[in-house]
Order: C-alpha cells, then sequence, then structure tokens
C-alpha cells in the first residue's frame, strides 16, 4: 500500500515518491475531444472592443411590364419604366467577454519547477482547454442562458424526421434518407447550393463504418456513400461526412440528428476575438495574470442551405 503524506500541496505536483515506487514522470492531461475548428470557419474581422456581430441580407423586388409577374419589356417610346426595388435587413448577435485568471505562489511555483512539472505551464494548458470545450458548446449548441443558437439548432433552417432509424434499415434506406436530407436544403436554397458537409452522431458514422457494401469486402457504406449521393454529382467532390459527439440527443424529443450544410464562409462562420492576456502581476508572494477573449454566436445569413433530420 502506498502512503501519501496530507500536508503534501497536490496543487502544485509536487508529493512524496516512496523508495520502491516507480513514479512515470508524463503528465496524463484530462480526456476531453473538441472538434469545433474542423466544422466551421472563423469570422476574424471582430475585435475585443466589439459587442455584437452582425450581417446584412439583401432583399430585391421587381414588377415586369406590362405584366406585373412577366419581363421587363419597354418600348421605343415608353415613359414610365420600371425600376428594383430594395431592402436591406441586419442581424446581429451579441459577443460576450470570456475571461480567466491564472494564480500561483513563488513557492508553488519553485516546488512545481524542481520536480519537473511547472505549475504555471499546467494551469495556462487546462486554462486552453476550457477555453476550447467552452467554444465547442458555443458553436454547436450556442447557450441558453445568452439565449444564441449554435450549428446543430439553429433558428432558420429545416428539420423533417426520418422514415426509421438507421439500426433498423438496410443501406438503400440509409443512403435514401441522406440523399432526403440534401434534397430538403437543396429546394430550400431554390436549387442553388447542394451542402458538401453532413454530420452525424458517433454512433450512426460508426455505423456507416461497419455495414459493407461491396461484394469483395472493401468497401463501407460510409466510402461508398461519399461519391454516391447528389452532392457529388452536383458540386464534383465527394460529401464529406464527420462525427459530432453534440448531435447525440439534439433532435425533437432526445432523438439523434443529422445535420447538413457547407462549411464556409459565405454560408456560415463563427465571430472570436483569440485569447489576450495582460502583464503578470504581483501581490506579495503571488503571481497573477488574466486571459481574455470574446465568444460570439454561430452567424448564417442563408439558413435555408441547413438542413436537420432527427430520428435516424
Amino acid at each position: 500500500m502506498y502512503t501519501f503524506d496530507q500536508a503534501t500541496l497536490d496543487g502544485t505536483g509536487a508529493f512524496l515518491v516512496g523508495e520502491l515506487e516507480r513514479l512515470d514522470q508524463e503528465l496524463n492531461m484530462p480526456l476531453v475531444g473538441y472538434t469545433w475548428s474542423r466544422d466551421i470557419q472563423l469570422r476574424e474581422d471582430v475585435s475585443i472592443a466589439d459587442d455584437i456581430s452582425s450581417f446584412t441580407n439583401s432583399t430585391f423586388a421587381a414588377a415586369g411590364t406590362p405584366n406585373p409577374n412577366g419581363k421587363n419589356w419597354i418600348g421605343k417610346d415608353s415613359t414610365a419604366i420600371a425600376g428594383p426595388n430594395v431592402d436591406i435587413a441586419k442581424t446581429g448577435f451579441p459577443l460576450t467577454l470570456w475571461g480567466m485568471e491564472l494564480g500561483w505562489t513563488v513557492v508553488e511555483l519553485a516546488a512545481a519547477a524542481k520536480v519537473g512539472r511547472p505549475i504555471d505551464t499546467q494551469k495556462f494548458d487546462a486554462m486552453q482547454l476550457k477555453w476550447n470545450m467552452d467554444t465547442d458548446e458555443q458553436v454547436y449548441r450556442g447557450d441558453s442562458q445568452l439565449g444564441v443558437k449554435g450549428l446543430l439548432n439553429y433558428n432558420g433552417a429545416a428539420a423533417t424526421n426520418a422514415p426509421k432509424t438507421w439500426a433498423t434499415s438496410t443501406p438503400d434506406e440509409i443512403r435514401a434518407s441522406i440523399n432526403l436530407l440534401l434534397s430538403n436544403a437543396w429546394a430550400a436554397s431554390g436549387y442553388t447550393i447542394v451542402p458538401r458537409d453532413l454530420l452525424l452522431p458517433p454512433e450512426q458514422f460508426a455505423l456507416l463504418s461497419s455495414i459493407i457494401v461491396s461484394s469483395a469486402g472493401n468497401q463501407s457504406l460510409l466510402t461508398y456513400l461519399r461519391e454516391n449521393t447528389i452532392a457529388f454529382h452536383q458540386n464534383g467532390v465527394p460529401l464529406n461526412i464527420r462525427a459530432v459527439k453534440w448531435l447525440k440527443g439534439a433532435g425533437t424529443g432526445g432523438t439523434d440528428r443529422m445535420m447538413a450544410y457547407t462549411n464556409d464562409k459565405k454560408f456560415v462562420r463563427f465571430p472570436m476575438v483569440p485569447l489576450l492576456s495582460v502583464p503578470v502581476q504581483y501581490r506579495g508572494i503571488y503571481q497573477l495574470t488574466t486571459y481574455y477573449g470574446k465568444l460570439g454566436a454561430v452567424e448564417s445569413p442563408y439558413p435555408e442551405t441547413m438542413a436537420y433530420m432527427d430520428g435516424i
């Protein structure tokens, strides 16, 4: 049995080691994964001085002549010629200040440095991990306290229900449900954009990887779907299929949801002000520094290019 001195300051990473104890010096950080930087691009024109990030949507209207619903024909001697009307609407989202203070005493710093586990570096790593975890949730789910939505529950994106769960579906039925989702987004955009990206819950992603569709046994359904949906035939590039943990239970009634969209700044982006810091402050034997940044909310000037399907 190992015994540890209760007076040991665990926060510094310095503790007693027995004579017959072999301590592994490698630091094992918390097991955490985040994928926000993979699935969305940043809007980088925002600054720490900004309180709101906004964008505009223009609406055009034009009446034809002589038929208001027709083309704009005019005669050689026309004096009343119609023109277009323009309306510009602005949409804004809050840019919220995020911050954490790192602190340690000079005694803790010296003790941790002596055993090869600097407390300042570890606290910085912990702060960055929290920053990325908060950003991950903000990107995918938004924040209920701030009243903002994320990539997976954005207002204005169409949502439908799957005919049946994938666990009880054949490969053809799974492919049909994905094509239905892509077609819904294509139709909502006026047949302008077919989504290039598909996000799935981890279990459904694993299911596609495990189903073999080739008689030779060398092609999974996941690989097959990349080039056998309307996305590939319309866009000319394989459908980009990825797994996202936040989709599990994200649908109506706690069902699993999948999402189709195009990962491009024109259609969806996330405003962020990267972390900044203040100089180290000294208070007695304490050293303190503060890191701060700003997290916005997912912006989509064209929410009709996104689509959800629940119950997969």
